[in-house]
């Protein structure tokens, strides 16, 4: 059997279709069915003068989202939906469904509780495709850069400063965590194989209820040997440049269905503004916003700082007391670390964190006992020695990033919440389904 996709490629053709019911009408002698598959919709015309009893009955009988088979011929029509219609010469259930839980209009919650049902929207399949299409585009610019994937696992014992964000588990007895970032193995594997990257879902326990927040995505985290933190935010923009590319170029039909423009993405090449941490203070504070220096940027802030730009902008150096340990000083403002964040355009928000590592055995222990007295905590070092040792035997200069790839099929699909940007979303006041 073909797919729509193929059928409208065969005008004057018999051809045999399965999929499932869409939409469907009918008045006296004729029954218009609006079929879905994977591929997009077509409209099939039924008709019981031209079929036999059996697929008239069928046809009658079969409500939205009954999985059907249909043969016929097609032909142009400009009053269907595609242009295309399937004239059908027989027409059979596989599996007539119950009355189908979801109108046309229905509420957020409810969409989200029959999530496993929404997924067959039209909407939700676009997003869908669009995912997989930037996971392969990511994919495809790492791998020709040198990139090794690698597989880090998702239980660690190794925290955060604090553990407050993460998901405790018991692992046989022992206390594990979710992982919030694959990065400390990344760089394990870096001293092997130079560049590496992991593609893995991560996991926070914030309980944040912004558009921008899950408490479990996707997480792309690079790591690179012997690059600085400039050289690190040019592949990163590189990368981002390839992905909307791509998508503008290869995956237009998907923009246009979900209402995202094409040439906003084409617009999207290096380089990106480069505004360090006290620029943008001083930009948010002449829009009328009262920061003063160590304050986080949150989602006003972001939105302040990036409605009117057109592609993405880099936030670098910030200051040391809210960045992590790993990140070393930097030597021409002490009070600041060598580090970017990556600000999406129109107020979408932050989509990748990065820096350069700390690797000497001895600046890492100076600034991890730097943190403990500032901020009253204290390592559990059994958790990092494994860790800490990598600066013990052969170390080298090298940095890294993450990117939540959510994010960035949020913005990219200009989507409203970032819920939409996965199938299954985990959010701090929903597990399931």
């Amino acid at each position: 059997m073909l797919h729509i996709s193929g059928a409208i490629k065969k005008p004057g053709k018999e051809i045999a279709l399965s999929g499932w019911v869409h939409r469907k009408r009918g008045s006296g002698g004729i029954i218009f069915i609006v079929l879905r598959d994977m591929s997009g919709i077509m409209q099939v015309a039924i008709k019981k003068d031209s079929v036999d009893e059996r697929s008239w009955r069928m046809a009658s009988e079969a409500t939205v989202e009954s999985s059907v088979e249909v043969e016929g011929t097609v032909k142009e029509d400009k009053r269907s939906p595609t242009g295309y219609e399937l004239t059908a010469s027989s027409f059979k259930n596989i599996n007539v469904s119950e009355p189908f839980p979801i109108t046309e209009y229905q509420s957020t919650e409810l969409l989200l509780d029959k999530r496993h049902l929404w997924l067959r929207s039209q909407k939700m399949i676009n997003i869908m495709k669009a995912r997989s299409y930037i996971f392969r585009y990511a994919r495809e610019f790492l791998d020709k850069k040198g990139f090794f994937e690698i597989t880090p696992p998702i239980l660690t014992k190794s925290a955060g400063e604090t553990g407050a964000n993460l998901f405790e588990t018991d692992f046989f007895g022992s206390k594990a965590y979710l992982t919030e970032s694959s990065q400390l193995y990344a760089e394990a594997m870096a001293f092997s194989l130079e560049r590496v990257y992991s593609f893995a879902p991560s996991f926070r326990a914030e309980n944040s209820r912004t558009t921008k927040h899950l408490a479990e995505y996707w997480h792309l985290e690079p790591e690179m040997l012997y690059l600085n933190n400039k050289q690190s935010m040019a592949i990163q923009e590189k990368l981002i440049s390839h992905i909307a590319e791509r998508l503008a170029s290869r995956n237009d039909d998907i923009l246009k269905s979900l209402g995202a423009d094409k040439d906003d993405l084409l617009k999207i090449r290096p380089p990106f503004k480069r505004v360090s941490y006290e620029e943008a203070l001083s930009i948010l504070n002449d829009k009328g916003l009262k920061l003063k220096w160590g304050d986080d940027l949150g989602v006003e802030e972001e939105k302040a700082l990036t409605e009117a730009e057109e592609k993405p902008m880099f936030i670098y150096n910030w200051p040391k007391e809210i960045k992590p340990f790993y990140m070393p000083i930097n030597p021409r403002d002490e009070r600041t670390v060598l580090c970017a964040d990556l600000q999406a355009p129109k107020g979408h928000g932050e989509i990748i964190g990065g820096s350069e590592r700390i690797w000497r055995y001895d600046e890492l222990m100076e600034r991890m006992h730097e943190v403990e007295q500032a901020k009253g905590i204290k390592f559990n070092m059994n958790n990092y020695n494994w860790w800490i040792e990598l600066r013990k035997y052969g170390s080298v200069p090298h940095s890294g990033f993450g990117m939540g790839i959510e994010r960035v099929i949020k913005w990219m699909l200009n989507l409203d919440h970032i819920r939409d940007a996965i199938p299954f979303p985990r959010m701090s006041n929903r597990l399931e389904p």
